[in-house]
Parts: structure tokens; sequence; C-alpha cells
């Protein structure tokens, strides 16, 4: 009996670590749950790095990110070699196929140079209004709505697009890369029509070049509802009348 007292003690006594050690791997989380401030965004590397310095390896694990449960995040694959999209804790890689086509694939054994990421418990539901069709009067009525604070958030979309262009970075293997131009060879580009989509987007006003390409506060990854094809957006038209958007619920 004394044996076994001592064993419950041993084992309160090492899940109580285990909770203070889980909070201190994520004390921006707890706090933020706890307060009701907007979710921390985490950037990793930059993307003028790759773009200018040549900086493909990757940066980030996304195996490592705990907890998977509520993650969301973008960014490119490691070597430039395809996509990267997490949404509620599923993570999808979309890359090139030899035909030329899309690949999409749920897997954690990712790893990027850059990418942003978040863990996001609730969301904030409304219509996107109608008056908004593409991404430069999404960025515009983004940009007017949530003025301040200027911190980076992501939200969502769910609905229609009449038409949407995507891209998968696809830079050949063993390639150097000291400007936008040779970032972009083998890039693959697709024309979507009348889909179901779902879109995760970054808005910031402090991260061009780091985040967002130096002409936009954007970067959107799109993956179909059927999750056959996923990539960077480039354009979109939305359907009126049919697109949700999603903010985190404190912002």
């Amino acid at each position: 009996m004394p044996q076994l007292h001592f064993n419950r003690k041993l084992s309160c006594f090492c899940l109580g670590l285990l909770s203070f050690a889980f909070n201190l791997v994520n004390p921006i989380d707890t706090l933020a749950q706890a307060s009701g401030v907007t979710p921390q965004v985490n950037i990793i590397g930059q993307m003028k790095d790759v773009m200018w310095k040549g900086q493909l390896q990757g940066k980030i694990r996304l195996d490592t990110l705990f907890p998977q449960m509520h993650l969301y995040g973008l960014g490119p694959l490691a070597y430039l070699s395809g996509e990267i999209l997490v949404l509620d804790g599923k993570a999808y890689k979309a890359s090139v196929t030899r035909q030329g086509g899309i690949l999409v694939e749920e897997t954690f054994a990712l790893e990027a140079p850059f990418f942003g990421y978040s863990h996001i418990a609730e969301w904030e539901e409304q219509p996107l209004p109608d008056s908004i069709v593409t991404l430069e009067e999404l960025e515009r009525w983004l940009q007017a709505q949530r003025q301040s604070p200027l911190r980076p958030f992501f939200f969502k979309l769910e609905g229609s697009v009449s038409s949407a262009t995507i891209h998968i970075v696809n830079l050949p293997k063993g390639s150097k890369v000291s400007s936008p131009e040779q970032a972009h060879r083998g890039q693959r580009n697709y024309a979507l029509e009348q889909e179901e989509v779902e879109i995760l987007g970054f808005f910031s006003t402090e991260h061009q070049a780091v985040f967002t390409h130096h002409d936009t506060f954007l970067h959107l990854h799109l993956i179909t509802k059927d999750r056959q094809k996923m990539g960077h957006v480039d354009a979109v038209r939305f359907s009126p009348g049919t697109v949700r958007l999603f903010l985190p619920l404190s912002l």
C-alpha cells in the first residue's frame, strides 16, 4: 500500500510537470485563449531571403508544430518544390506531377523556407459583401475594416468562385536562386472555373517582402472542396452572395 500511494503521487507529479511544460511551450496561445486577444501569428523565415539570397532549405518542420488542433498556416515547400496549406490541424501539400497536373497530399512531413501559422480555436463568420469580387477589393476592404491594430492576422473564405488563377512553385532540383525571376522558374499556373473552395488568407501592412509580395498586403492559398486542386492564389472572382468570411473571434 505505501508503494501504491507513492506511485499515485509520482503520477500526479508527472502530469503536473507535463501540463506546466505544455504551457511553457505555448504561453502565447494560452494567454490568448484566457484574455480573448487576437491569436498570435508566427512568421518563420522571410520571403526576401528565399527570393534574393537563395535560402531554399527548410527553416521549419511542420511535424514539430504542436498542438496540431486548430492549427492554420501557409507557405511554400522547401526548395520551392510545392505549396503548403494547413486548415484546422490538417496539412496539405500541392506539387506538380510529371504530366503537369496537380497532386494534393495530406501530410505533416513537410518543411518550409518561410511559413506563417497560428492556432485559432474560434472564428467569427459573416457574409462577404457582394461588392467584393476581386482580391484588390478584398484587400482594400480588410485594410479599411482593420486599420488598428496593424498586427498580422489570418482569415478564411469559404464559398464559390466563378474563376481563379493559382500557381504552384516547381523549381527544378539543384537550381540556384538570386532573384524573384529565378525563384519562379518551373512555376505552373492553373485556371479554375466554377469551383467550391476554401481559402486561408494572411493580411498585414507590415510584412511586404517578408510574408507577402512587395505590392500587396495579402498572401492566400486555396484548396477546392474535393481536395483535388490547391495552390497560391494570384487572382480570383468571387461569386457574389455565396462566400462566407471568417475572422479570428477576438479580432
